[in-house]
């Protein structure tokens, strides 16, 4: 009698000892949504030249230039990259297409990219193209022209 008086006492704890041992398989971790990658505003920009603002509509006129060097100023309008933007001028011949002239600038400033067209001769006319690229995003890009002639 007293092992069984023994056996009742140690039932009890065996079955509260053991437990139910829960699932085998771990509960998932959520998988995190991905940080969404900021998209860079379109490149937008506007020339200047004497202080003056070159319209779109370039081919309508002709801009006078009186030396065989003009300054132009390329202003970012757009929010600029963190990177910045590269700024390429390429002037050619409106007669062969060849080339006058190409200069480029990279710039982490919005405003005051200055730049020269160089090499005009007198009574040539030449087509200035500007194309401003994102170093961020190489496919944001935008382009514009306008044509001149030394006097």
């Amino acid at each position: 009698m007293k092992y069984f008086k023994l056996v009742l006492l140690a039932i009890p704890f065996v079955l509260f000892s053991c437990s139910k041992g829960g699932d085998s398989t771990p509960t998932p971790t959520p998988t995190p949504t991905p940080t969404p990658t900021p998209t860079e505003a379109s490149i937008t920009f506007k020339i200047e030249v004497d202080g003056k603002a070159i319209s779109d509509s370039t081919n309508s006129f002709i801009l006078p230039a009186l030396a065989a060097t003009q300054a132009i100023n390329v202003n970012v309008t757009s929010t600029l990259p963190k990177d910045g933007v590269t700024i390429d001028v390429s002037t050619k011949k409106n007669t062969d297409q060849s080339v006058v002239s190409t200069s480029s600038l990279s710039s982490t400033a919005g405003t005051t990219n200055g730049l020269s067209v160089t090499s005009l001769a007198s009574g040539v006319l030449c087509t200035v193209t500007v194309t401003v690229t994102s170093k961020t995003t190489s496919t944001n890009t935008a382009t514009k022209t306008f044509q001149i002639a030394k006097k």
